[in-house]
């Protein structure tokens, strides 16, 4: 019991730290001006190999190489899963770097609206009433940020689309998240090692040309990558999912209160309008699956002691026919 607590509290601080570490990540982009983001983007592709690599040789998993490279369906997968993700994370990095940090924000608290989104629509998946109202407040929540900006929410809506997109292929290959990562940045490595060297070629790499200090940032791309997903990793095997789909909020909320308090970004009623509905469509959600999971628990717990019940109770008698 003890050490199932320990287990607990430190799937619990790995889950924070995760998600601490993705919701404070927009105060480490801008340190990597005046790169651009495409650069920022291509170095983060090929520091993070470097980085899940060694990690991978000092932890001996190599195993799942070979199996992953005579399946063309599950290679064809982790293609599709590294070219949706070039987009998320270029979008987020200039996002940040052009004074986009709320909107970037919004993207990832409807992102499980629009995961739900795509259960229906690509894995036929029923929804619950609460669910459906859920995602019907998040619309209205876009249509409200839409008709106050005089555009939709592209930033927010791109973010979310491509991390759902990423999270629906990666349950499809159904392999580690630093072997993910690995595989993913393998095919992302030699496109952003060609751009980088290109860019040298026409003298405008920033890599090597801003001192020590902003070339050590450009290559800890890869560390800012990998330790959050490391951490993540370690809190999905200790916590309940009901608590990791809790914790997820923490990175949006991170970032919403940097882009408003440190950032100063500009908080108009109608952006004010469209975020409170977002939140209200979350809660809801939320509700929803603490109850259905708790729910859940109970008729597990039910038929467990019904088992033992069973197990315990006297053997009926048997007569013999007249």
């Amino acid at each position: 019991m003890e050490t199932e607590k320990n287990e607990g509290r430190a799937g619990l601080l790995y889950g924070i730290g995760a998600y601490g570490m993705w919701g404070l990540v927009p105060l480490f982009w801008p340190l990597l001006k005046p790169a651009g983001a495409i650069e920022i983007l291509a170095h983060r592709m090929v520091w993070s190999l470097v980085f899940v690599g060694i990690a991978l040789l000092a932890l001996r998993r190599w195993s799942w190489i070979p199996e992953l490279a005579r399946s063309p369906r599950k290679l064809a997968l982790i293609a599709l899963a590294a070219a949706v993700i070039t987009v998320n994370w270029g979008l987020y990095i200039w996002s940040v770097n052009t004074g986009h940090v709320v909107e970037a924000s919004l993207g990832y608290f409807i992102n499980p609206l629009v995961t739900i989104a795509l259960g229906v629509l690509v894995l036929k998946e029923r929804l619950r009433p609460a669910q459906w109202a859920a995602v019907g407040v998040g619309l209205t929540a876009v249509v409200v940020l839409a008709v106050g900006a005089g555009r939709p929410p592209w930033i927010s809506l791109t973010l979310a689309f491509s991390f759902a997109a990423y999270g629906l292929v990666k349950k499809k290959v159904n392999i580690g998240g630093l072997e993910s990562l690995a595989a993913e940045t393998a095919v992302q490595f030699l496109p952003a090692l060609g751009y980088l060297v290109w860019l040298g070629t026409r003298g405008t790499l920033a890599f090597g040309h801003h001192g020590a200090g902003h070339t050590a940032l450009l290559a800890a791309t890869g560390i800012v990558t990998a330790a959050p997903l490391v951490c993540f990793g370690a809190a999905a095997i200790r916590v309940p999912l009901s608590t990791l789909g809790l914790l997820q909020y923490l990175a949006p909320t991170f970032q919403f209160l940097l882009g408003v308090v440190y950032f100063h970004e500009e908080m108009p009623a109608e952006r004010w309008a469209g975020f409170s509905l977002v939140w209200l469509a979350l809660t809801i959600l939320t509700w929803d699956a603490l109850r259905t999971a708790r729910r859940s628990r109970a008729a597990v717990e039910a038929a467990r002691d019904e088992a033992a019940r069973t197990e315990t109770a006297p053997p009926a008698s048997v007569t013999s026919a007249p």
